[in-house]
């Protein structure tokens, strides 16, 4: 039966069979070492004279072959105690080995930290530069933490609901992906910018308490701490609860989540300071503040929390994707964020002080998440909507979300924070690629799968499209 290498600490005198890559490969004369790589770590294999069939096995040994391996465990000398190694107090002694499958020469280093090669060759060969030990590390907390959420929300109540990635085109800030429909020629579906609607619908179904690992699809621009297409946000909605039920349980569930997963990091505030947009402003210069006391300890988490933002900002084109140019307000987090209830009557006469109940929850100077409590009365939702300029067409696009309103939906809200955000302001690494299997590149392509790529003519002819030859193609 097989072991992992991370329990052979416990097997001296024992045999054992171990699976997995050849990590890298010593000759030193008589004898020949390698360090066997499994998903839980490495481990030295000594490789003796005295059986001439095995020593000539372990001089063809290359890095990437994958091998299973016979073996006794011993401990090394004293002396040899590799004290950076896990397993370095003890080595295998091999007895038997099977060549299970061999390996070019890998086009892109593994035993390094990646950082020194150039991003098309990282993002070519993905599922190499995943081998790496860095990245193992970064996609196994990112599972973690999704596991720990998950168990955290359960025993709260809530229940965890997929709502559709094939859904509405809506203006709600960024531009969507849009999927042509073959059943209903020349209409489309557009993939969810995030599940805002869905889940205040859901509210209004009475379930109360939602939550959602949820995919999220934007057409916008990629930077360092935003991933072009699609990224994951944890999605949480509750009824009943105030803008303070909504922050006490996200910060009750991350200060639980950093004491079990990263035991090594401290948070420096308890509890987590809350700050006005305007003092954010004034004092910080921004509104996502790092309140770390010592910006170079990686192992320091400043949680803050952002709230008083305005409901609105002055629109220019460039500010929301709607384009009705109507209108000289837009909405500062979205258009389904409640007002402040002293802050209702300046709905009619200054817009521009009005306050939203919207929270930005703030780490380490990156923004890990965002929410709101939500419109829950149809006749505010449709004046925010005549205030940003929409349409009586653009108002159609939300008749479902009006109608249910008429339904009997509870007060609710809730927040979304995004999952390779956190990990990124917790981890100091300098991109959310790091925590993503199979990222885009940053000018949207996957290099490994080799998209996007022009469609066959057969597959456009069935779907009623045909493609315009742009400049790029001259």
């Amino acid at each position: 039966m097989r072991t992992l290498i991370s329990g052979i600490v416990d097997k001296i005198g024992e045999e054992v069979e171990l699976c997995g890559w050849v990590h890298n490969r010593r000759d030193h004369g008589k004898l020949v070492f390698i360090d066997l790589r499994d998903r839980s770590g490495l481990a030295q294999v000594v490789f003796a004279p005295g059986n001439e069939s095995l020593m000539k096995a372990a001089s063809e040994l290359r890095p990437e072959w994958v091998i299973k391996l016979i073996g006794r465990v011993s401990k090394r000398p004293e002396k040899m105690v590799n004290a950076e190694l896990a397993t370095g107090a003890v080595e295998i002694q091999a007895v038997q080995i099977e060549i299970l499958n061999k390996s070019e020469t890998p086009p892109i280093a593994i035993d390094s930290d990646g950082y020194d090669i150039g991003e098309e060759s990282r993002m070519k060969y993905r599922y190499l530069d995943l081998r790496r030990a860095r990245l193992q590390k970064n996609i196994r907390d990112r599972s973690r933490v999704t596991q720990f959420i998950r168990n955290f929300l359960f025993e709260r109540g809530f229940a965890e609901i997929e709502t559709p990635i094939l859904t509405k085109t809506t203006p709600e800030g960024a531009r969507d992906f849009l999927v042509p429909a073959r059943l209903n020629p020349g209409k489309f579906y557009a993939l969810p910018q995030s599940p805002q609607q869905y889940k205040q619908l859901l509210m209004v179904a009475g379930f109360e308490r939602y939550f959602q690992i949820a995919r999220c699809f934007r057409d916008e621009d990629p930077r360092a701490d935003r991933a072009y297409g699609e990224f994951t946000q944890v999605d949480i909605e509750m009824s009943f609860v105030s803008q303070d039920d909504i922050l006490s349980l996200t910060e009750e569930m991350f200060t639980a989540l950093v004491a079990a997963v990263f035991p090594e990091k401290t948070i420096s505030q308890k509890p987590w300071p809350r700050i006005s947009h305007q003092t954010a402003k004034e004092k910080y210069g921004g509104d996502k503040p790092d309140l770390r006391k010592n910006k170079s300890d990686p192992n320091e988490l400043a949680f803050a929390w952002v709230v008083d933002f305005p409901l609105f900002t002055e629109q220019s084109e460039a500010d929301f994707f709607h384009g009705s140019g109507q209108s000289k307000w837009a909405p500062s987090h979205h258009m389904f964020t409640a007002p402040h209830p002293d802050d209702v009557p300046l709905l009619d006469t200054d817009p521009g002080r009005v306050r939203g109940l919207q929270h930005d929850l703030v780490l380490n100077g990156y923004e890990a998440g965002g929410g709101s409590v939500r419109i829950h009365a149809a006749q505010v939702q449709e004046k925010v909507f005549d205030l940003i300029g929409f349409s009586s067409d653009q108002k159609k696009q939300f008749a479902h979300l009006l109608e249910a309103f008429t339904y009997g939906v509870p007060p609710h809200g809730g927040i979304a924070p995004g999952l390779e955000r956190f990990l990124l302001a917790l981890s100091g690494e300098k991109s959310l690629r790091e925590f993503i299997a199979f990222p885009k590149t940053g000018d949207g392509r996957d290099l490994m799968m080799d998209a996007p790529s022009p469609a066959a003519p057969a597959q456009l002819a069935e779907l009623g499209l045909t493609v315009k030859k742009s400049s790029h193609d001259a």
